[in-house]
């Protein structure tokens, strides 16, 4: 049994908005780390005879994905204080961090990307991450970046727990179809993946950016049961007059970075949302 020693910053639930794909907007915090560990099973063996890889990751979705890889050294930058992740404005310790590590994970609509690939320098590996919670691009990635660190077989044993799991969530969602139909749905572009999980007919999406007055009404004239919205961009009741059912998704991991949760919690959500349609 491996012990994980996870080094993390307590993250809130971060702001996704639509500027994301194109600048920094929102407010930011400027707390200090903090440093909490956490323990999770892994496959003997792997990487034998190395040490586990130092891993920075900027947010706590990123590091979700290095910890169900088999990383079990997992530093995250951005701290809970921070209301809008790519609001922040990292500070000397956190490139300190970076310089330390063997590899830094992020996303690349995170403005601070440049400023950890300078910290980085040639020692450290700069994963570029695909954040994704759709079931596949999520497993395939988890895939990836165990073959990166040399922890395939914890890779895959994460999977297949993912799968037993996933598959168990899909059922007891079928079971709470609004008269045993599946129900249809508007989902925000980022929160799509839970529709999928729902097993929900997807009629239309929307975002990142702005809806405009026709894309509201063309959506509400699919008459969807739910609108599946992105919590870290939220803005309101989406179809307010539609009598869709609104129900807030949320992408990032917790602090623990376990990424099963984020299924779980989108589960007991979403069956909420159905049972009372």
């Amino acid at each position: 049994m491996a012990r994980t020693s996870v080094r993390i910053t307590p993250l809130l639930a971060l702001s996704f908005s639509a500027a994301l794909l194109l600048t920094a907007t929102g407010c930011g915090g400027d707390s200090d780390t903090s440093a909490t560990s956490s323990s999770s099973s892994g496959a003997e063996g792997d990487a034998a005879g190395k040490d586990s890889p130092v891993v920075v990751a900027t947010t706590s979705w990123e590091g979700a994905f290095a910890k169900a890889a088999g990383a079990e050294d997992v530093t995250v930058i951005v701290p809970e204080s921070v209301q809008h992740a790519p609001d922040y404005d990292p500070k000397p310790s956190d490139l300190a961090a970076v310089a330390d590590a063997d590899f830094v994970l992020y996303a690349p609509f995170e403005p601070y990307a440049e400023k950890f690939k300078e910290a980085a320098g040639g020692d450290a590996e700069l994963v570029e991450v695909n954040l994704d919670n759709d079931a596949d691009k999520a497993k395939a990635e988890v895939t990836r970046l165990g073959k990166m660190f040399g922890t395939e077989a914890t890779a895959a044993e994460w999977i297949t727990s993912f799968d037993t799991e996933y598959g168990k969530l899909q059922k007891e969602l079928k079971s709470a179809w609004p008269d045993g139909k599946a129900p249809t749905a508007v989902a925000q572009v980022f929160a799509a993946w839970s529709a999928k999980l729902a097993g929900a007919e997807v009629v239309g999406t929307y975002g990142p950016e702005a809806v405009t007055a026709k894309q509201l009404s063309d959506l509400s004239k699919k008459k969807p049961q739910l609108v599946l919205d992105n919590v870290h961009m939220a803005t309101g009741t989406v179809l307010p007059d539609s009598g869709a059912r609104q129900v807030g998704i949320v992408n990032y991991p917790d602090r623990k970075l376990d990424l099963l949760t984020v299924y779980k919690n989108a589960a007991t959500t979403l069956e909420k949302a159905m049972k009372a349609s």
